[in-house]
């Protein structure tokens, strides 16, 4: 026996205190480090560790475990499993209800009500809710909402206790029960594998660990087809449409670790129509693959389903007789062009005014580019064009800023794609093929955001007749969602016509920031020494890295620029992971933007703490959220927090005000450091960048070029001169699995 085992106590003990603190909470495992109030006096609080998922601060609990000593903080109990138990005095009643814990109340009212019923509070809460009304201040209204609350409250602590054994988290077992109500413990049991495809947050890995406690056996067909589904799921979120058949049979072998025979045999199961929906599970098709060799491509059916339409939409306005804009067919160019710069003052390059003409001619178009190259005033010529004819132009981008941003340009509304198609709860479109958009030119900026899904959605909604406009940088990061949009409606032999603008305009020459970018896009290294807007600062060390990248997005710039240090700046992390990734820093960033104060509201929600003035993203597409959606990216501004209501207010950067539940927080992260990734389509006065050698899986050219070209003023690079020419080296490897390129050219 060790040392360290022979000073532990392993027999069981029970131990009864108050909540008083939870000092760290995973979400993912709902493992948690908190500290107690046992009633010793003397105000000394025990540190207690392990399971207690779905406890709050306040609750009286019973916990059995067992004594062990840590060397750094001494003393603790690690729980095993624990039971809420209501607490004995009034004074541990009040705190109780002042904690938050019932929606509606507050310490105010904890106070008054407990002034009124004494001991008997909970007993008329719970029994006879109604009386509530007898404390002064408290209405009809807020006694049925406190009563609700307290209802919702039981039943969610009773799904809890169930799915402790599990390790499901508090956040995911309130999902649950807000899909499925009564029934939660009856899905948990009988179809835990519906927990993956109905509840967000819980993915196969979570849903296959309650299958096991409940009795599914390993090699349940249902298991089986349920782990192929969820390959494919994770595939797609890596940004692929399929997958070649073989690869998704070696993956789901190796996750499920059951034979290949029968991987096989389900996945043929799937393929076949559903008895009760009709539906199958997947599609099989040969496409060509990545490579050019055939492949037999497995499909989730949506994915297929928008690949086919995306490209049959395209073709069909590509296709069309009917025009919207038929005075651009025998325009004189020369004419028209000369008026044009009369209005702007300036003179179009030649591979702007094929642009311009290509647009205004063709009903499908693509303008692609670099930064410095002429994008944005180009598609302004081509926007004063069209309104010189009187044409219908509606403009759109994937995110609020970009949106933002493409009208400054053109003086025209421009909207995100989500807000101008009028999304709706489930993710349905109001304009579509049979309702299509009032619009005789659709401008769409910062396309290589346009993922699969949302790019089918825009393109069933432009009239025939209608020209559409992609505009993007195609060297740029593809989507976050799947599909490679951009790049397959480039890709060469393909229908669509297109202009590259590929020279750099001597205004731009003397940006570090543009010059800097093109030489990374070109495999050089970056030039720092002597650029008034292009820094380096040397480190070696991650941590340090981490450390530098704080102080010089909190502080140095601020000072030396003038910059606001929360709305202008941001720092774009190759990963999320590691001391300089996006999770750490943001922690950093937090305590040295918007540090906690006595008069700051703040809530802790697993590991995250929440204030008022913090900057945030949504980390999910959510349908049901602000009047069309709030979406993976879209970022915000925490302006209120009711601890009472247990609602916190985002005003995000569409200028909406979204209320979120406490309860949903896991919808939330921190924004002052970002991935490279979840930048796409925003721009910001100053950027800073840790790049070291921990995230050099991740180091491609196209990362960090994506993270250079963010930047309007400023770009300061922090780390080794190593792991900046790894990524200047890397190219980025493999294309994503997409047919949208093969559909579109009909082969």
């Amino acid at each position: 026996m060790s040392r360290q085992e022979a000073g532990a106590d392993h027999r069981l003990a029970t131990l009864e205190g108050v909540l008083e603190r939870i000092t760290y909470a995973n979400e993912d495992n709902g493992y948690t480090v908190a500290r107690v109030d046992t009633g010793r006096g003397g105000g000394d609080l025990l540190t207690v560790v392990g399971a207690l998922l779905g406890a709050q601060v306040g609750e009286s609990l019973r916990m059995e475990g067992r004594w062990g000593s840590h060397p750094q903080y001494g003393k603790q109990f690690t729980v095993e499993n624990y039971t809420t138990v209501l607490p004995a005095t009034v004074q541990g009643i009040r705190r109780y209800l002042g904690s938050g814990l019932v929606k509606g109340i507050g310490p105010v009212f904890a106070d008054r009500i407990t002034q009124h019923f004494g001991m008997d509070t909970l007993k008329i809460i719970e029994e006879e809710p109604k009386r509530l009304v007898e404390v002064p201040g408290l209405g009809p209204k807020r006694t049925r909402k406190i009563a609700d609350a307290w209802e919702e409250q039981k039943a969610i602590k009773e799904v809890m206790l169930f799915l402790q054994t599990v390790e499901v988290s508090t956040s995911i077992a309130v999902r649950i029960y807000k899909k499925y109500g009564d029934a939660s413990i009856s899905v948990v049991k009988n179809q835990p594998y519906r927990l993956a495809s109905d509840v967000w947050g819980i993915g196969f890995l979570t849903a296959d660990k309650i299958a096991q406690s409940v009795g599914i056996p390993h090699d349940s067909p249902e298991r089986v087809k349920a782990g192929l589904q969820y390959a494919l799921s994770q595939s797609t979120d890596q940004g692929h449409c399929y997958l070649p058949e073989e690869q998704l049979i070696a993956d789901a072998v190796k996750l499920l670790q059951v034979d290949t025979g029968l991987v096989i045999e389900c996945l043929a199961e799937l393929a076949l129509p559903d008895e009760d929906s009709g539906e199958p599970g997947v599609v099989r098709e040969k496409v060509p693959g990545p490579d050019g060799h055939e492949v037999t491509a497995v499909y989730l059916v949506p994915f297929h389903r928008a690949e086919l339409s995306l490209s049959a939409q395209l073709l069909r306005l590509l296709r069309t007789d009917q025009d919207r804009m038929p005075g651009f067919r025998d325009v004189a160019w020369d004419k028209a062009l000369g008026w044009l710069r009369s209005r702007t003052g300036t003179e179009l390059a030649p591979e702007q005014e094929a642009a311009v003409k290509l647009a205004l001619t063709e009903k499908v178009a693509v303008l692609t580019g670099g930064p410095g190259c002429g994008k944005s005033f180009t598609v302004r010529s081509i926007v004063e064009l069209a309104r010189a004819k009187k044409a219908k132009i509606v403009l759109a981008a994937p995110t609020g800023r970009a949106a933002k941003r493409l009208a400054e340009l053109t003086g025209a509304e421009a909207s995100t794609v989500h807000r101008l198609l009028e999304l709706k709860p489930g993710g349905d479109a109001a304009y579509d093929k049979d309702r299509p958009l009032d619009a005789d030119l659709v401008v769409v900026d910062e396309a290589s955001m346009l993922d699969l899904l949302l790019a089918n959605k825009l393109a069933k909604a432009v009239p025939p007749g209608a020209h559409l406009l992609f505009v993007g940088d195609v060297d740029q990061l593809p989507s976050v969602g799947a599909g490679e949009v951009l790049r397959d409606l480039l890709a060469e032999g393909g229908p669509v016509p297109a202009v590259r603008l590929t020279r750099v305009f001597r205004q731009a020459q003397q940006s570090g920031v543009v010059t800097n970018a093109h030489r990374i896009n070109a495999g050089q290294h970056p030039v720092t020494d002597g650029m008034k807007d292009f820094f380096l600062f040397v480190e070696d060390d991650t941590e340090e890295v981490g450390r530098l990248t704080v102080d010089v997005a909190a502080r140095r710039i601020p000072a030396k620029f003038g910059l606001d240090p929360r709305r202008d700046v941001q720092v774009l992390a190759p990963m999320h992971r590691g001391p300089a990734g996006a999770g750490t820093l943001n922690g950093l960033l937090q305590q040295a933007i918007t540090p906690g104060r006595p008069d700051l509201a703040e809530k802790r929600f697993g590991g995250r703490v929440f204030r008022v003035g913090d900057k945030v993203t949504q980390i999910r597409n959510n349908y049901e959220k602000g009047a069309n959606g709030v979406f993976n990216g879209t970022v915000g501004v925490v302006t209120s927090l009711d601890p009472v209501d247990q609602r916190l207010t985002v005003l995000t950067d569409e200028d909406e005000e979204v209320p979120y539940e406490f309860d949903e927080l896991d919808e939330l992260a921190h924004a002052y450091a970002v991935t490279i990734h979840r930048s796409q389509g925003s721009e910001y006065p100053a950027v800073v960048i840790p790049v070291t050698t921990s995230a050099w899986m991740m180091l491609q050219r196209n990362l960090l070029y994506t993270a250079v070209t963010r930047a309007k003023k400023l770009v300061v690079l922090v780390g080794s001169r190593k792991a900046i020419g790894q990524a200047v080296r890397t190219v980025s490897a493999g294309r994503r699995c997409t047919a949208l390129d093969f559909r579109l050219a009909g082969r």
